[in-house]
């Protein structure tokens, strides 16, 4: 007997009640055949009719649309963005969703997360399952919090700049973003026309007044004359290599956390959310609570946010080495923290350059990995290390969970975690886990 061809089901409907969140930004659902379908625009426990927008009969899952609520949740609001919605812009989750909402789904992404990856409850990992919204994100339904320092657009075949659609190359051309910075938004990059240009990225730092444009051109494309609302430092990016040059203006912006100013060159990771590094700093400071003489690694380093706050509490005799992949960030770090004699940063990837250094004990490990995580490799290299505490600082919980399960196997437990709403309307989530060796709690 033949097998039945696989046969695409994109633009088929299923009417089909929803069940959890999942983690991604949609909700699992199953169609009358009991095929999984990863919904969009929906909330748990509402009906809807769902529209798959990839998958075929023979897929292990497909992905969907909720283009018609037939029974609402008592947490959805009409979504204040005009392009948020089935086939528009794929910036923002839960712009459907009550701001509380948002924070709830995300806390049981976190717990399921850490269930399944780690087989750990709130309670063993020192959680009280809430996610906390940050410093003056807590509005009413309906109002959007503008925190978006940094925005990607994209351009269009005519030469206008909009967002990404949802898992596509398209464009959806917009008139403003709702969770664009108001830095950003004053620039009025949406107004005008980019026609050589591929993309436009525009930056405005917290610390400082400092806004930037980096502009990607298309093949064989030439720079137009910027002239945007404010002032503005422009660079781009080399078709050749890939690099970032300095137009005119400043090649960095200035930030500003825990009371010290940083420089943040293209290409230099600085968290998002206006308010996101002071949040983090303190929750890893009140987890460490660094000693005078205490050593300390500060691995994926960035520009020196972390080990700037530890090198500031060490005193004479403490150290702070960091560890940074990134050329431009190092050369940042490093000018950064030129008046912290005790902080050293070297540049590498963390697998390479740890075992490199030959340290073999420290008292305090702070790690903020790449969406990936750290890995199994690294988490038994830093197991091995006897470190006092450890602070986890991650943006994506699978990865913190599969790290932690490592770690429980390295003979370390979680005494706290804490979960931080950095980037409302969005899936996205930042968390931090303080770790101790598992003896010290017996």
């Amino acid at each position: 007997m033949q097998n039945e061809p696989t046969s695409s089901l994109v633009g088929e409907e299923y009417e089909v009640e929803v069940g959890p969140v999942a983690h991604g930004g949609h909700c699992i659902a199953r169609t009358a055949e009991n095929q999984v379908l990863f919904v969009r625009h929906t909330l748990p426990g509402e009906k809807v009719i769902a529209k798959v927008t990839d998958g075929d009969t023979d897929s292990r899952f497909l992905r969907a649309d909720a283009v018609r609520i037939l029974e609402p949740s008592k947490d959805r609001v009409e979504a204040p963005c005009p392009y948020a919605g089935p086939g528009m812009c794929g910036g923002c989750d839960w712009q459907h969703a009550k701001p509380g909402a948002q924070r709830r789904l995300k806390g049981e992404v976190i717990a399921e997360q850490l269930r399944r990856l780690a087989g750990l409850t709130p309670e063993e990992a020192g959680w009280d399952g809430t996610v906390m919204p940050a410093e003056g994100d807590k509005l009413p339904a309906g109002e959007v919090p503008a925190w978006r320092t940094r925005v990607q657009y994209a351009v269009d075949a005519e030469g206008r700049a909009g967002l990404r659609k949802h898992r596509s190359h398209d464009v959806q051309p917009i008139d403003r973003c709702l969770i664009a910075a108001p830095g950003v938004s004053e620039l009025g990059v949406e107004k005008r026309e980019w026609p050589q240009i591929a993309a436009v990225e525009a930056i405005t730092a917290t610390g400082s007044n400092d806004r930037q444009v980096i502009l990607t051109p298309k093949p064989g494309g030439r720079l137009p004359l910027v002239e945007l609302d404010k002032p503005v430092s422009v660079l781009r990016v080399d078709e050749k290599d890939g690099g970032v040059h300095r137009v005119h203006g400043r090649a960095f912006v200035r930030e500003r956390a825990d009371d010290r100013t940083y420089r943040v060159g293209s290409g230099g990771f600085w968290q998002v959310h206006p308010q996101a590094a002071n949040t983090l700093v303190r929750a890893v400071m009140q987890g460490l609570l660094p000693r005078k003489n205490d050593t300390a690694l500060d691995l994926y380093c960035g520009v020196g946010l972390f080990a700037g706050a530890i090198g500031q509490r060490l005193g004479e005799k403490g150290a702070v080495l960091g560890i940074e992949s990134g050329k431009r960030a190092v050369e940042d770090a490093r000018h950064n923290l030129k008046d912290l004699e005790r902080v050293r940063i070297e540049h590498g990837k963390v697998d390479q350059v740890l075992p490199r250094t030959g340290i073999t004990e420290c008292d305090l490990i702070v790690l903020d990995p790449p969406r990936a995580g750290a890995g199994k490799q690294v988490v038994k290299h830093l197991s091995g290390l006897g470190a006092r505490k450890i602070a986890y600082v991650a943006c994506d919980p699978a990865a913190l969970a599969r790290d932690l399960a490592y770690f429980r196997e390295g003979g370390y437990r979680v005494r706290t975690l804490r979960a931080f709403d950095l980037f409302p309307m969005t899936h996205h989530v930042e968390c931090v886990a303080i770790l101790e060796p598992a003896a010290k709690g017996l």
